[in-house]
């Protein structure tokens, strides 16, 4: 790959590991599916800060929520018969969970309760939900990525409007990932994994979009997973197969690589620390978060409507 300037590389640190207690090594539906059938002890997904400081990571196989204080500690908030992934806070207290086998979940962070959101679309189920964003009208863009990829390039993308209504945006995409809003909220980013790209997808006035385009191109075995944006409008872009999180400016050049230890799988990423300008990035190979000092502050995510859910 060319670059007109080479970006700037930086190494990520270390912010907490999975205490031996909550690893577990066996197999599980999840792994057998996704990890070629491998003993995986946990995958951890979805990052999320909440207003105290503390962040908040999912385990997809074994189907829980950890809590992780700013000095690292680990606590266990809620197991449940799911496959927690993305995660964005509804309020101060409840969690929205894109969970592959259940649809959109909630989860109550004060006492893990576990309640259905949107489980199904006119009574039929997801192939697989996989990460979300909320916009400042109360918008959530999620993703359905399921089993999808080059040989079978029908994964969507929706919008909930808070008034219930299911819009199928896209229906074309091999293995929807990670999706992120531009400061303006008029440009969705949408991590296109097997196709090892980002599309850019313009969000029309009238609720449609037109002209997707493929914004950004990787390499490697595993292409891009969780997506963050700036304060300064730049798109962040965890890269899983490379152990990378690129900075892309508004061209989709990279101008910063931050990158893992030997075999980190760098899935997802959220702002944090005084500022929100450090980054906290999930390593689903070592069961730990990774960190980083950054340049500028996180754009500050929106928050939906808390309602019963339309399940």
């Amino acid at each position: 790959m060319f670059f007109l300037q080479a970006p700037q590389v930086h190494e990520l640190e270390v912010f907490s590991r999975m205490p031996e207690i909550f690893r577990r090594r066996k197999t599980s539906a999840w792994a057998d599916a996704n990890r070629g059938g491998q003993v995986t002890d946990s995958f951890l997904e979805g990052p999320v800060f909440d207003d105290a400081g503390n962040l908040y990571v999912a385990d997809i196989p074994f189907g829980r929520i950890f809590r992780i204080d700013p000095a690292g500690a680990w606590t266990q908030v809620t197991e449940y018969d799911g496959e927690p992934n993305g995660m964005k806070f509804l309020d101060a207290h409840t969690l929205l969970v894109t969970d592959y086998k259940n649809g959109l979940m909630r989860i109550d962070v004060r006492d893990g309760a576990v309640t259905p959101y949107l489980q199904r679309r006119n009574s039929e189920a997801f192939k697989g939900v996989n990460d979300l964003v909320l916009d400042e009208q109360g918008n959530i863009y999620f993703t359905d990525q399921g089993q999808t990829g080059l040989h079978d390039p029908t994964g969507r993308l929706y919008r909930l409007r808070p008034d219930g209504q299911l819009d199928l945006l896209l229906a074309n995409v091999p293995s929807p990932n990670g999706v992120a809003l531009s400061p303006d909220g008029k440009l969705l980013y949408l991590a296109v994994t097997r196709g090892n790209c980002v599309w850019r997808v313009p969000l029309l006035t009238d609720g449609s979009v037109a002209k997707v385009s493929q914004f950004f191109t990787s390499y490697g075995p595993s292409g891009p997973d969780g997506l963050a944006v700036d304060a300064q409008g730049r798109l962040l872009v965890a890269n899983p197969g490379l152990g990378y999180v690129w900075v892309l400016n508004a061209r989709g050049e990279p101008v910063i690589v931050f990158r893992g230890p030997t075999g980190a799988s760098t899935t997802n990423l959220a702002f944090g620390g005084s500022g929100r300008s450090t980054l906290f990035i999930t390593d689903s190979t070592h069961a730990q978060v990774l960190m980083a000092a950054f340049d500028s502050a996180g754009l500050v995510l929106h928050r939906g409507r808390n309602t019963d859910g339309f399940a």
